[in-house]
């Protein structure tokens, strides 16, 4: 049965930077890949309707994976809805992921559910390497620089 994580952070910056990091392709591959990885954005078409492809590769081995999905619903500054699937055979099914961000008096909260992870991958590998993206979503998204 396909599971589901949710995730809560607060993160000191505006709404407008954290939804910017989940729809610009050099931001994305920044800050989602996890640690020990790269990532490449071969598609991203950040609006209702449209699509992204995109390729991790471990880079110790050389592997990759790749994945692909729809954007649901994008409303800016707000939310962000898309599905998500593997090429993998072995990881099947599709997930469906809901970004909402909110503006709050100390920055900006961000609640993250992720549903129908596939059975081949275990929740909690899951949930951990949702917190793994956080901190580096956080390292992207928090500096200020005016310059």
């Amino acid at each position: 049965m396909p599971s589901t994580v949710r995730l809560h952070r607060v993160l000191p910056t505006s709404p407008e930077k954290v939804y910017r990091a989940f729809l610009e392709a050099d931001a994305l591959a920044k800050w989602l890949p996890p640690n020990g990885f790269t990532c490449t954005v071969h598609h991203l078409e950040p609006r209702a309707g449209g699509t992204f492809r995109m390729s991790f590769r471990n880079f110790t081995t050389g592997d990759s994976h790749a994945f692909g999905g729809e954007y649901v619903e994008l409303v800016p500054g707000e939310r962000v809805r898309y599905t998500d699937k593997f090429d993998d055979p072995n990881l099947p099914g599709e997930m469906q992921v809901t970004v909402e961000i909110r503006k709050v008096s100390v920055g900006t909260e961000l609640e993250i559910v992720q549903a129908g992870i596939p059975d081949a991958i275990p929740v909690e590998a899951c949930y951990l390497g949702w917190q793994e993206l956080l901190r580096n979503l956080a390292r992207l998204v928090e500096p200020e620089i005016n310059q």
